[in-house]
């Protein structure tokens, strides 16, 4: 059976791309801990971080790594949060977002009814810096 994130790289559900590549994709949380959290997805249905193999994890972690990158200088956060909770979607998933403090770390924080312009925007400024930061290749130009 095809997952929600199956759904949505498939296109069957609408999502805000910011990231695609042979293995994975990466797309804004409809439940953000902050302006431009996304998650990070492979392609691949697999349950779990800890049933993946090491090089699909070494790959998520270092797209999550550059969008990170990307929003604090973005978004102007002083870091990235970075977290695998595993329970919202039996899909491997990396949530990466900019962050200011510990307490951003707190998923029972996630906006719940995030503005469909807000987001917009949030995708399209940290599609923009991804370009800028000279991954272009990977940036959809939805």
């Amino acid at each position: 059976m095809s997952t929600l994130f199956s759904k949505i790289i498939d296109g069957q559900i609408p999502g805000r791309f910011v990231w695609q590549d042979e293995t994975c994709v990466a797309f804004l949380s409809i439940g953000p801990l902050s302006d431009g959290h996304t998650l990070v997805v492979p392609r691949e249905e697999v349950d779990e971080f800890t049933d993946a193999s090491e090089e699909l994890v070494t790959h998520l972690t270092l797209v999550a790594r550059k969008i990170g990158q990307t929003q604090k200088r973005v978004f102007e956060a002083q870091r990235a949060g970075l977290m695998i909770a595993g329970f919202e979607v039996p899909h491997l998933h990396v949530h990466v977002w900019p962050t200011n403090s510990l307490a951003d770390f707190d998923l029972s924080n996630a906006s719940e009814n995030p503005d469909p312009a807000t987001m917009d925007r949030n995708a399209q400024r940290l599609r923009e810096g991804l370009v800028a930061d000279g991954h272009g290749e990977f940036v959809p130009q939805d």
